[in-house]
């Protein structure tokens, strides 16, 4: 962690870790030892699958390996979005069928308040306000895709989803130049750390056990191998999500993708009183270079977005620490949505990782053959993914040891979904990076030029990123 010449905090893990401190370390793996699952990570994919498994199944003997400390990754450093978002939804409505795809988003509502009672039973207060995600368009192109996802999102069963002008937009949060917006009721603003570390209580205290310090270097089947000896299980389950790249045999398998987040010092009465915000609603934007804010518990502007998109060789960083440009640039965006807040004090910034496979679709899957499951690959939506993912490998688990049936979770289109691995080095890097760039200049010919049309520059980055 260090400030820089502002007074900024860059790192240390998150600004979620600086306010509420580390928790204490657990101990590491002390040597050879065996379980009835095994699940490597602890963040929240890794605590929700062996939070409901131990609850599904008390007699099972559950062991979660994790390389730093419980929610060091993606669960302690997110923007704290809990929203109904799906990465992959709709190639699944193309292999599988709309209706397919229609299960998979009621799945996905319905996990946003799975999450908030789960959280409420628990006794984990975790600054859970459930405002729901209002995303904004502010030029004429960003408000075509905006009607146009909006619609999207209709045909999906999102009939509560609601569709507002500037001035309705205006009266939930004053953001400068939006035209116009699409809200939906299912999301809320979370406080992550507080999430995942009561939840890191939780799986103890129901009896499983959670080594830290632990990183995981192989997994193969019935095996986590460790330097400090081999966890074998007949299941072993992969959670390690944007540092799966680090695993043997992993490194292509999905792509770490850089994420950053400033937050600002409390803001004064009179400054929230001109921007609004008092729903507490998560703000997005139409973007093709998405941004994603929060109003935190204690009066914060939280705000993230696309720094330094990837590093070469899929490498992660150690402690969240953010280059300067990207620290700027989210300023920018700040201040263009809210210029009344001009020149407020930025006090921390940091970065992390999330998962991204070749085409962009989160997954869920336990091979029968092997007892090696996983699940990821969320792209940024893994909040309440990782909870409905977690609830699916339980039930797969279950299937398959005979102690449970097919549920409409295993029944998802998502469950068992294969993708080719990333190009090889240097293609990766290159083409991620020409991509975000692309996006980024789509996005400033989008202002400059006030088209209703999206830039042509951005569908061409959609064909080669294989998002579409």
């Amino acid at each position: 962690m260090s400030s820089s010449a502002s007074g900024v905090v860059n790192g240390g893990v998150s600004f979620w870790y600086a306010q509420e401190g580390f928790p204490a370390p657990r101990e590491p793996l002390s040597g050879d030892a065996s379980a009835d699952v095994v699940i490597v990570g602890g963040g929240y994919t890794g605590l929700w699958t062996a939070y409901y498994l131990k609850k599904a199944a008390p007699f099972l003997r559950i062991t979660v390996l994790e390389q730093k400390f419980c929610g060091y990754g993606a669960s302690g450093r997110n923007g704290g979005w809990l929203y109904n978002g799906i990465a992959g939804r709709d190639r699944y409505a193309r292999v599988h069928g709309h209706e397919a795809a229609v299960r998979l988003q009621r799945a996905m509502n319905d996990t946003v308040d799975e999450v908030i009672g789960a959280a409420r039973e628990e006794g984990i207060e975790a600054d859970i306000h459930k405002g729901g995600v209002l995303e904004v368009a502010c030029t004429p192109a960003q408000l075509a895709r905006l009607k146009a996802f909006h619609e999207h999102e209709l045909s999906y069963g999102e009939k509560d989803r609601q569709l507002y002008g500037a001035r309705e937009t205006a009266e939930r949060i004053r953001v400068a130049h939006a035209v116009g917006s699409s809200w939906t009721p299912h999301g809320a603003r979370i406080h992550p750390v507080k999430l995942v570390t009561g939840l890191a209580r939780a799986v103890e205290a129901l009896g499983v056990t959670v080594h830290e310090s632990t990183p995981v270097t192989e997994i193969r089947p019935k095996h986590a191998v460790t330097p400090y000896g081999t966890v074998r299980a007949p299941y072993v389950l992969r959670c390690t999500e944007g540092f799966t790249a680090s695993l043997k045999g992993h490194r292509r398998t999905w792509l770490p993708l850089n994420s950053s987040v400033i937050a600002t010092e409390p803001l004064t009465e009179q400054q929230w009183e001109s921007v609004g915000w008092e729903g507490r609603e998560t703000l997005g934007d139409m973007a093709h270079a998405y941004m994603y804010a929060q109003r935190t518990a204690d009066g914060r502007i939280a705000l993230g977005g696309r720094g330094v998109p990837y590093r070469f060789g899929s490498r992660t960083d150690n402690d969240g620490r953010t280059q300067e440009t990207t620290m700027e640039a989210l300023r920018e965006i700040l201040e263009r949505f809210f210029p009344s807040l001009t020149g407020v004090r930025i006090a921390h910034a940091w970065s992390g990782v999330l998962g991204v496979p070749r085409d962009w679709c989160a997954t869920v899957t336990l091979d029968r053959a092997t007892g090696l499951g996983w699940a990821g690959g969320y792209v940024g939506s893994g909040v309440a993914t990782a909870n409905l993912a977690a609830r699916t490998l339980r039930d797969l688990v279950q299937l398959d040891s005979g102690q449970g049936t097919r549920t409409e979770l295993t029944d998802l289109p998502w469950v068992g979904h294969k993708v080719r691995k990333w190009e090889p080095e240097p293609l990766r890097w290159l083409g991620v990076h020409g991509m975000y760039a692309t996006y980024r200049t789509a996005d400033r010919r989008e202002v400059t030029t006030h088209s209703a049309g999206s830039s042509r520059l951005a569908r061409l980055a959609d064909r080669v990123a294989g998002r579409h």
